[in-house]
C-alpha cells in the first residue's frame, strides 16, 4: 500500500500525518458504506457517491490519531471517525441545498440531480447513520457529545440564514465558524478522549487543541476562497464573497477600507457587476487582509500545538503536530 493511501483515487495524498492511521481510515470509508445497506438502493448509491466525490478525511484522521495517542478502543474509535465524516457529509448536503451548489469540488451535488425534498431526505438519512454509528461506541457521553455537536452546526446555519442586522466583526465571524467548522474538530478530538481510561486528565487538552486546529482550518479555507485555483477548489474565485458571506479577509479589508464603495454595496445586498465585484476581489487580495487572515491561522494552530503538548508524546501526537502545520500550509 501507498504511504498516505486514503481509498479511492479522490482519497489520494503525500501528507505524513495520515501514514499512522491510514489502514484505519480504510476501514472507515468501509463503514460508512456498510451502514447504508439494507435501506432504499437509491440511499446506497448516494451515499456511495458522495464518499467518492472528494475530502481529505482530515476530520476521521484527527479522530483516530488522538484516539491512539489516548488509549481509546481502536473499534469504537474507527466507529466513532466514521460517524463524524458521515455528520460532517450531512451537513454538506444540506448546504449545498440551502446554497443552491451544484457543484462541489467540481463534481455535481446530490441536489443537481435530485429534487429538493429528495436531497433532504437523503441528508436526513446520512445524519441517522452518523448517529448509529456513534452509538457503537456505547458511551452516553459521547452520544450526549455527539447530539450537542449537530445543535450547534444546525443552530449555527439558522443563526446565519436569520441574522437580519449582521455585524462584520471578529467576533461574530469567530462564533459562525467555530459553529460550521470548528465544533466538528473538538467532536473529533474529545470523543475520543471521551472513550480513553485518560479522559479527566485528557479532556481539557483535547478539546483545545481541536478548537485551535478547527479554527486555522476554516480560516484558511476562507483565504483559499481568495487564493486558491478554481480547478483544485472547485468553485469560482470569491464563491463566499459573490454568496454574499462576509469571512475573515473581508473583515479586515473593511476595517482599513469602511468606504469601499463595491464593498458598500456588496454589505447593503446590492447586486455588483462582474468587473466591480473583480476590483472588490482584486482590492482585497493586495490588501495585506489576506496575510492577515494567515497570521490568525497560524496564531490558532499555535495554541492547538500548546495545548497538544500537555498530552502523551507518541508517534500519533508527533503525527497531530503535522496535522497542525498541514491545516495552516494548505495556503501555499
Amino acid at each position: 500500500m501507498q504511504p498516505g493511501y486514503l481509498g479511492g483515487d479522490k482519497h489520494l495524498t503525500t501528507a505524513p500525518f495520515y501514514i499512522p492511521v491510514q489502514e484505519k481510515i480504510l476501514e472507515v470509508e468501509t463503514k460508512m458504506r456498510e451502514v447504508a445497506t439494507d435501506h432504499h438502493p437509491d440511499l446506497g448509491a448516494a451515499i456511495n457517491h458522495l464518499l467518492a466525490s472528494g475530502g481529505k478525511r482530515v476530520r476521521p484522521a484527527v479522530a483516530l490519531l488522538t484516539g491512539s495517542m489516548l488509549g481509546a478502543d481502536p473499534e469504537k474509535t474507527v466507529s466513532l471517525a466514521a460517524s463524524i465524516e458521515l455528520l460532517h457529509t450531512a451537513t454538506l448536503v444540506h448546504d449545498d441545498l440551502i446554497d443552491g451548489a451544484f457543484l462541489r469540488r467540481g463534481i455535481p451535488t446530490l441536489n443537481a440531480r435530485w429534487t429538493p425534498g429528495a436531497t433532504v431526505l437523503t441528508g436526513d438519512f446520512i445524519f441517522a447513520c452518523a448517529a448509529k454509528l456513534a452509538a457503537q461506541t456505547e458511551s452516553v457521553e459521547l452520544m450526549y457529545k455527539f447530539a450537542d455537536t449537530l445543535a450547534t452546526i444546525v443552530n449555527g446555519e439558522i443563526t446565519q440564514m436569520f441574522s437580519r442586522d449582521a455585524v462584520y466583526s471578529y467576533e461574530e465571524y469567530l462564533n459562525r465558524i467555530y459553529a460550521k467548522t470548528g465544533s466538528l474538530f473538538v467532536l473529533a478530538t474529545t470523543a475520543p478522549s471521551i472513550l480513553s481510561p485518560m479522559r479527566d486528565s485528557t479532556y481539557e487538552s483535547a478539546e483545545q487543541f481541536g478548537y485551535g486546529i478547527g479554527m486555522a482550518f476554516q480560516i484558511i479555507d476562507d483565504v483559499l476562497d481568495f487564493t486558491g485555483q478554481p480547478s483544485s477548489v472547485g468553485k469560482p474565485v470569491a464563491n463566499d464573497l459573490r454568496q454574499g458571506l462576509v469571512t475573515l479577509p473581508v473583515i479586515y479589508y473593511l476595517e482599513d477600507n469602511p468606504d469601499d464603495p463595491n464593498l458598500v454595496r456588496m454589505l447593503n445586498q446590492e447586486s455588483l457587476s462582474e468587473n466591480r465585484l473583480g476590483q472588490l476581489v482584486s482590492a482585497i487580495q493586495t490588501s495585506g487582509a489576506i496575510e492577515r487572515s494567515i497570521e490568525q491561522a497560524s496564531e490558532f494552530s499555535n495554541q492547538a500545538l500548546d495545548a497538544l503538548g500537555t498530552l502523551p508524546f507518541t508517534p500519533e501526537h508527533e503525527a497531530l503536530e503535522d496535522l497542525s502545520r498541514y491545516i495552516v500550509n494548505r495556503h501555499r
